[in-house]
């Protein structure tokens, strides 16, 4: 071989053999890596899953609270949970906030399965910052809310904070703003819950109050917008955090809060069933659930619920008891407005929205506080395609000077208002009174009531008899006479049955069975309102 040729070949093999050591050394270095990052990603999942770590979970469970991962665990299907942005940390480095990170930042956001159903949920961790929050914690919460929006499940937000972080300023304003902005665009498209299992202050407030319905956990939650030491130095007025936004006080005097409930076990299994009377979306049927409770039965025990005299009270539960299935019914704000019922049942095991008038309070009259109570309700369910049954034992508009200059006219308008734009099916049972305006609002024939019942004791009339007598015969004698001619010609529901504006009188005991039968009929109805970018209700 000639000398150029052996050169050019052993240059050839020596420059082989340092390619082959390189590319040995940097596969060596590149596993290398690898592993120091696997390492890394399990210790930072490690770091997320302690939250702000031992002592400050210890000290959460000695307020007899769960922690944010605990809730989540409980309140989603077992395993169902996936996880999103757990290594997300803040950004801010004044006030020296640089060197305190936690992966997660004070939030964990996801999606799960509650009873089978997919549901996005956020748990803010008090554990991290006082679950504070920052535009990164404000971010991940708009992230799982825009894909709710995008693929039509309800959102759960588990509140536990301290409010604004401090530290950012502006930027965790900005970050509540988003969220607002968000609940928003949600509010009719997809079911929004808010359970406030902490602290939740000052611009955090907003965000439960745009929500559809907001829970509370008795003496370890409260809603305030300014706390008791600002209230002391404005007001002079001492007052404790549970006094100015506990649970009792949002959910018996404000009504800000629709439910509470006694601990965070009772409040996490609660809200599961709850999520069971609701539909995923908008563009969801009510869910139907499997009925083993017979629909198509009398209940003999309606023909004894109405007592002989028209001013004895009865208690209107013990009506809608006896016609949703298995008697299982989900009050709504029970301690709030008590002169009217709202909640959830089941006809045959479809999901529908109840409204009853209660004579057992203020003679079931309506007022400001149950005008809008309902109202609320009944375009909640109409947003989200829930049947609506109305009972109706309503003597009038509650009289008085209070009420007159605290707006009942606007406030009962709303119901009004509420029930006339509702297009989802509509029945009405007139139990017993049905008097004035307020016969008109209760979901009345006149405002495209679909199905419209009464009982034998119904009484549908301008006034009661002892009012319009009094009016018409002033002055008169014979009043007694004049009263029980009254109430011989209007105080039944033949004056309203003749004129078409109810469909049938019917015994109380077919009510179940003819309400399970009308809510299969109206499964199938369309009714849309005229074209609009929204309606203008009274405020």
């Amino acid at each position: 071989m000639p000398t150029f040729s052996l050169n050019k070949h052993l240059l050839f093999c020596v420059r082989k053999n340092v390619e082959n050591v390189f590319k040995t050394q940097l596969k060596y270095s590149t596993a290398t890596h690898t592993l120091k990052v696997i390492d890394r990603i399990k210790e930072k999942r490690a770091e997320a899953l302690l939250g702000g770590g031992q002592k400050r979970i210890d000290t959460q469970h000695k307020k007899g609270k769960l922690t944010a991962r605990e809730r989540i665990t409980l309140f989603c299907d077992h395993d169902s949970f996936v996880e999103y942005d757990m290594f997300v940390e803040h950004s801010c480095t004044d006030f020296g906030m640089e060197k305190q990170k936690f992966p997660g930042d004070s939030v964990i956001t996801g999606h799960g399965l509650v009873n089978g159903r997919p549901v996005y949920v956020f748990s803010q961790d008090f554990t991290v910052f006082g679950g504070s929050l920052s535009s990164a914690h404000a971010t991940k919460i708009c992230k799982i809310m825009d894909q709710a929006i995008l693929v039509g499940a309800p959102v759960v937000g588990l509140n536990d904070s301290g409010g604004a972080r401090i530290q950012e300023g502006v930027a965790s304003l900005a970050g509540y703003a988003d969220i607002f902005q968000r609940n928003v665009l949600a509010s009719g498209v997809v079911p929004q819950i808010s359970l406030i299992m902490g602290p939740c202050a000052g611009g955090a407030v907003y965000s439960p109050a745009i929500t559809d319905f907001t829970f509370m956990v008795e003496d370890t939650s409260y809603l305030f917008i300014t706390g008791p030491e600002v209230v002391k130095s404005i007001t002079n007025e001492d007052v404790s955090q549970q006094e100015l936004g506990g649970a009792k006080t949002h959910t018996s005097i404000s009504g800000v809060a629709h439910k509470s409930f006694e601990n965070d076990v009772d409040a996490l299994l609660q809200l599961r069933n709850f999520m069971g009377f609701l539909p995923q979306s908008n563009k969801f049927p009510a869910p139907i659930r499997e009925c083993d409770d017979p629909c198509n039965l009398d209940v003999p025990y309606l023909d004894t619920i109405i007592p002989p005299s028209s001013t004895t009270p009865y208690d209107m539960l013990d009506v809608v008891l006896s016609l949703v299935d298995e008697r299982d019914f989900f009050e709504i704000m029970p301690k709030y407005a008590k002169n009217i019922i709202v909640g959830f049942g089941r006809m045959n095991g479809r999901t529908v929205g109840i409204v009853g008038n209660q004579p057992k309070v203020a003679a079931g009259c309506l007022d400001i506080n149950a005008s809008v109570k309902a109202a609320r309700f009944v375009r909640f369910c109409d947003a989200f395609n829930l049947p609506l049954i109305t009972l109706v034992d309503v003597p009038g508009f509650l009289p008085g000077v209070t009420q007159e200059h605290n707006g009942i006219i606007r406030h009962g308008a709303k119901l009004l208002y509420a029930y006339a734009e509702a297009t989802v099916p509509k029945l009405t049972v007139i139990t017993r009174k049905g008097y004035g305006g307020a016969y008109d609002v209760m979901s009345s024939k006149h405002l495209r009531g679909d199905i419209n019942y009464c009982w034998p004791t119904a009484e549908v009339a301008v006034m009661g008899a002892k009012g319009a007598v009094t009016i018409l015969y002033k002055g008169k004698p014979d009043i007694q006479e004049r009263e029980a001619e009254y109430i011989d010609k209007f105080g039944s529901p033949f004056p309203a049955a003749q004129r078409g504006f109810i469909d049938d009188i019917i015994e109380p005991r077919t009510t179940r069975w003819r309400l399970c039968r009308d809510l299969d009929l109206l499964e199938t109805k369309k009714l849309e309102n005229p074209s609009k970018k929204h309606g203008n209700i009274p405020l």
